[in-house]
């Protein structure tokens, strides 16, 4: 049985960058990280838009403000030493009827009080930039980029081993017993590992593992897929870089957009539906437990009854294209159903408190020996490095 100071579950790249923040500050310090899965990267990470938010929407002072523009810089900066290919696009975020202009003005306020650099712009000046697009004004915010994130963790996953950093992979946590000195944790297929600490980057598990930690959350992740399209080779020319919406306030998701790839090709979506799995990236896939443990809690059946009617929305979009088409239509009014192909799909892990409120920014919590991150959505892979900082900073902080 092998023994580590510090064992991190989870081989997205929270925890990746987590291990290499750890690995920096202490290179004699034995780290383990442990995936589900047979690679790293597999869910969030690698099923995500691929934007480097600049930190727009964000509350000010908030962590997801903070660690979003930290976080931005220091993404950037690794990108470029290791020839990770990136690109500060700019995004667009359009106001299409009179309504929204008055949220426009709240998204740029905050924007500056966050230290994003953005332009208030019309009509006109949002025609030279994205031609296809409607809309009566617009935010533009030119720091805004893109990058392929499934890339960064396997090139994180490629310095940690070659720091001595172990990665094992397929390791279904099961179980944690705490021990004198430290934690005793087993896999499903018996694999067992001792170590000093551990560090929960679970995400779609992240509440499990952290009750089998000790900690008696009333907090549960609750899955959401996220379905694309993307825009046919003869039509990308419609989208030049990144165009957005503005928010409804009323709904908890930010609603379909478009978004350029780094690898080629341009996404449209996504939408927001109930999983029936907390892996369930097709409506087929059905776990009994997963959805038991969904509709039994009851923080998810607020929240349903708060959003019901946006919900069938969003469902009505899943099952008819047209129903798609007509969403991104209030972007660019020339989609047409011919110019979209069925893309991906991701699953969010969302954190949902027992009143029904979604949890809107990072989540930490603590146990005896142990870090638990509950709570990590968007823009938390663009934040990855300074979520990891505060980690670390944590643990220096217990350990001493």
């Amino acid at each position: 049985m092998s023994h580590s100071d510090v064992v991190i579950v989870g081989g997205g790249i929270v925890g990746l960058s987590t291990a290499l923040k750890l690995r920096q500050r202490y290179s004699d310090l034995r780290v383990t990280v442990i995936e589900a899965e047979s690679d790293v990267g597999q869910h969030q990470s690698g099923h995500n838009s691929g934007v480097l938010h600049s930190g727009v929407y964000y509350e000010p002072g908030s962590q997801k403000a903070i660690y979003c523009r930290t976080g931005k810089e220091a993404m950037e900066a690794f990108c470029s030493e290791h020839s990770i290919p990136w690109d500060k696009c700019g995004k667009v975020v359009v106001a299409t009827k009179e309504a929204e202009t008055t949220r426009l003005d709240k998204i740029a306020e905050r924007a500056e009080l966050n230290g994003v650099q953005c332009e208030r712009i019309n009509s006109d000046q949002l025609r030279e930039l994205e031609p296809a697009v409607a809309g009566i004004a617009a935010l533009h915010v030119p720091e805004t980029g893109i990058v392929n994130y499934g890339t960064v963790c396997r090139k994180l996953a490629e310095l940690l081993r070659n720091q001595g950093t172990s990665i094992e992979l397929e390791f279904q946590l099961s179980g944690i017993q705490s021990r004198t000195g430290g934690l005793h944790l087993q896999s499903k297929s018996d694999q067992q590992l001792q170590c000093g600490h551990l560090i929960n980057c679970a995400g779609l598990q992240s509440d499990r593992v952290c009750k089998m930690a000790g900690v008696k959350t009333e907090m549960v992740v609750v899955p959401f897929r996220g379905e694309y399209y993307e825009l046919a080779p003869s039509s990308e020319t419609l989208c030049r870089n990144l165009i957005y919406p503005v928010p409804d306030p009323s709904f908890p998701f930010l609603g379909v957009h478009f978004t350029r790839m780094i690898d080629g090709g341009v996404e449209c979506g996504p939408n927001a539906v109930l999983a029936l799995a907390r892996n369930g990236y097709r409506w087929r896939d059905i776990s009994l437990r997963d959805l038991s443990d969904t509709l039994r809690f009851k923080g998810f059946r607020k929240l349903a009854a708060k959003h019901w009617r946006m919900g069938l929305g969003e469902i009505h979009r899943s099952v008819s294209k047209q129903a798609f088409v007509t969403a991104l239509q209030k972007l660019i009014p020339q989609i047409r159903p011919d110019d979209l192909i069925l893309g991906r799909a991701g699953v969010r892990a969302q954190t949902v408190t027992p009143d029904g409120n979604l949890v809107d920014d990072f989540l930490f919590e603590t146990s005896e020996r142990a870090i638990h991150v509950l709570n990590a959505p968007s823009p938390a892979a663009t934040a990855s490095f300074a979520i990891a900082d505060h980690i670390v900073d944590t643990f220096v902080a217990r350990a001493t």
